[in-house]
């Protein structure tokens, strides 16, 4: 079962609220020297494993009077996703990580851990193991919240600012690959702003840190204990690490589990343009040393941008004064932003830049 996969294969599918709800404890960490020992020491107690079960496979509806038994002797017992009427099935199982964010028991995990599960179980360090609900869940993001069942105070992690990491930093991750719980891994940031074609908000960490199957969810951590990225993808022809991994960046989980924990849903800024890159000439002939921002191909009837003057061929280069790399830095900019909020969009057009204001709407569903 799709949802629940492990660290996901790349060669296969490639992969924000109350403030007393998020609230963590001022804790600090030593950066380590020499290693990284008091920092696992400090930082496991909040790294959880999580087992999720799901439904059995549905069984299948043979026509009335088929005879059970000619097929089997064509097909054989287990015919590929077809299990018979009389046939026992068991249910689905996976294995993820997890980490605590909250005292009163908040968790984040990748969506793609917990996808379709119909129980949840996390085991921390010292072997306790709780049920876990479901908060709410961002696809897009590859983001779950969870809240553990129990009325315990529980150790939570900090987030750090993963907007401040450079490539070459150290990471360490903790998690638990192939149900080995426990398992730490370091190693550095070997680039940022990935796109991996997982969605269209992609924007992951990539690291060396060996991340395999079961680490999904898992925190990855700086040298001061906080957790700057959510390992959730792996680029392997073979299923184990090859020291390629990919984790969501901290500054983007922040804001998912924030909006998550208000209602369990997440709401996102629209536009309604159709977008794509600007070609080399283009940037040739404005002076940009390569392609930037955003060409608007298509603006959305009785849209944001429609409503605010947008209009086919426009090159969308900054939002609220924030320079856009590419079309997804747009795609991104404006999801962060609430709906019905105003921003200034400046745009190249007919040889000149000028500033649009736009009050953005709300993503539709069907979009997301």
């Amino acid at each position: 079962m799709a949802s629940l996969r492990l660290a996901r294969n790349l060669s296969v599918a490639a992969m924000l609220a109350t403030a007393t709800a998020i609230t963590t404890p001022s804790v600090t960490f030593a950066a380590p020297a020499g290693g990284y020992a008091d920092l696992v020491e400090q930082v496991s107690p909040s790294v959880v494993f999580i087992e999720v079960t799901g439904a059995a496979p549905a069984q299948a509806e043979l026509p009335p009077g088929f005879d059970n038994e000619e097929f089997r002797r064509r097909f054989g017992d287990r015919f590929p996703g077809m299990p018979f009427p009389d046939m026992d099935t068991e249910p689905m199982r996976g294995l993820g990580t997890g980490f605590v964010i909250s005292e009163d028991g908040l968790l984040v995990t990748n969506n793609h851990v917990i996808e379709g599960a119909s129980e949840i179980s996390v085991t921390f360090e010292d072997g306790r193991t709780f049920t876990a609900d479901v908060v709410g869940t961002d696809r897009l993001t590859d983001v779950a919240l969870l809240r553990i069942d129990s009325d315990e105070t529980f150790s939570a992690l900090e987030f750090g600012d993963s907007d401040a990491m450079r490539r070459g930093d150290d990471v360490m991750a903790i998690g638990n690959p192939f149900g080995l719980g426990g398992t730490v891994t370091t190693g550095i940031v070997s680039a940022l702003a990935r796109d991996i074609n997982a969605g269209p908000y992609d924007n992951f960490i990539q690291t060396d840190a060996a991340i395999n199957r079961g680490n999904s969810g898992g925190p990855l951590f700086n040298d001061d204990g906080e957790v700057i990225g959510m390992n959730t993808a792996i680029f392997s022809r073979s299923g184990g690490s090859n020291g390629i991994g990919f984790a969501v960046p901290s500054n983007m989980i922040e804001r998912v589990v924030t909006d998550l924990a208000d209602d369990g849903t997440i709401s996102r800024g629209w536009l309604g343009v159709r977008i794509g890159p600007m070609s080399e000439e283009v940037a040739n002939v404005l002076g940009y040393e390569t392609p930037v921002g955003a060409v608007v191909g298509e603006v959305t009837a009785n849209s944001p941008a429609e409503i605010a003057g947008l209009v086919d061929g426009d090159i969308i280069l900054e939002v609220d004064g924030q320079a856009l790399e590419d079309p997804q830095a747009l795609q991104r900019a404006i999801a962060d932003v609430q709906p019905g909020t105003e921003v200034d969009v400046t745009i190249f057009r007919k040889g000149r830049q000028i500033t649009i204001d736009v009050t953005l709407g709300e993503l539709p569903t069907s979009d997301t």
